[in-house]
C-alpha cells in the first residue's frame, strides 16, 4: 500500500462551531418579558488531525455517540467547512452511501430509482438498462409502482442496497452501511454482490458501531473521543483502546 498515492488527504483538520446558549434571566425579567440575553461559547467537535488514506485502502472510523464521527464524515463531504490553517485534499469522486437515504415516500420504487441512480452518478439510460436487474435483486417486482411510504424497513434496505451496488465512485464513504442486510438468504446474496461490485478496487472510509466488520475489513482504523484522534492503528490495536474507553 506504500508506494499507492494519496486518495484523502487530511492536514491539520480541525472544525469549531459557536454556539449560543440562553442565559437565566431574573424573576424580574421574566414577569416584565425582557429578551433572554445569549453567550457565546465555542465547541471543538473535532480537534486538529493528519490523516493520508491510500487510494484502495479500506479505512474505519470508530467512536462513541458525541465523539465527532458525523463531524469529521461532513469534512471530508465537503458539508462542513474545516477550521482556517486546515486543509482537505481528496483525488476522485466520492460518493456517501448509508441505508435508507434519499428515498421520498412519497413517490414510488421506480420514481426512487431514477432520483437515487442519478444522485450517484449514472444516466437515466444507464439506470433503463439496470432497472429490470434492481427490481429483481431487490426481490420487489411486485411493488414497482407502490409509494415508498407502504414499503417495510426490509424492502427499502434492499432497494437501497439494490440501487447502491451499480453507484459511480472512487471513493465511497459508508455510513453504517456494510452488505448483510435483509434475511438470511438476502443477506448471503448481497453480501457476494457487495465484495464483487462496490469494494473491489475502491478507497472505502467506514463509519460503524460494528466491531467484527471493522475488524473484519479494515486495513486501519482511526479512534475518535470527545473529538480527539485518540489512535490510528490496525484493527485489532484500535478495538482494544475503544473497550477500554467504554469501560471507563
Amino acid at each position: 500500500m506504500e508506494s499507492r498515492e494519496v486518495a484523502i488527504k487530511l492536514d491539520n483538520v480541525s472544525k469549531t462551531f459557536n454556539v449560543k446558549d440562553k442565559k437565566a434571566n431574573s424573576i424580574r425579567d421574566q414577569i416584565f418579558g425582557f429578551i433572554q440575553r445569549k453567550e457565546k461559547r465555542k465547541i471543538q467537535a473535532v480537534k486538529p488531525l493528519s490523516i493520508d488514506i491510500k487510494e484502495g485502502e479500506f479505512f474505519g472510523i470508530i467512536g462513541r455517540n458525541g465523539s465527532g464521527k458525523s463531524t469529521l464524515v461532513n469534512l471530508i463531504l465537503g458539508m462542513y467547512s474545516p477550521d482556517e490553517g486546515s486543509k482537505i485534499t481528496i483525488k476522485g469522486k466520492m460518493i456517501r452511501l448509508a441505508l435508507g437515504m434519499g428515498f421520498d415516500n412519497q413517490l414510488t420504487g421506480k420514481e426512487n430509482i431514477y432520483i437515487n441512480g442519478s444522485v450517484l452518478g449514472l444516466t437515466f439510460k444507464e439506470i433503463d438498462g439496470l432497472f429490470d436487474e434492481i427490481i429483481a435483486f431487490a426481490e420487489l417486482e411486485d411493488f414497482v409502482n407502490t409509494k415508498v411510504k407502504f414499503y417495510s424497513k426490509g424492502m427499502k434496505s434492499r432497494l437501497t442496497f439494490a440501487i447502491a451496488m451499480h453507484a459511480q465512485s472512487d471513493i465511497f464513504l459508508f455510513d453504517e452501511f456494510f452488505g448483510g442486510v435483509g434475511d438470511l438468504i438476502f443477506q448471503e446474496k448481497s453480501e457476494k454482490m457487495f465484495k464483487e461490485s462496490l469494494l473491489k478496487g475502491r478507497t472505502i472510509v467506514l463509519v460503524s458501531h460494528s466491531m467484527q466488520i471493522i475488524k473484519d475489513h479494515c486495513d486501519r482504523v482511526l479512534l475518535l473521543d470527545k473529538g480527539n484522534p485518540i489512535m490510528i492503528g490496525s484493527p485489532d490495536e484500535v478495538i482494544g483502546r475503544y473497550r477500554e474507553l467504554v469501560k471507563k
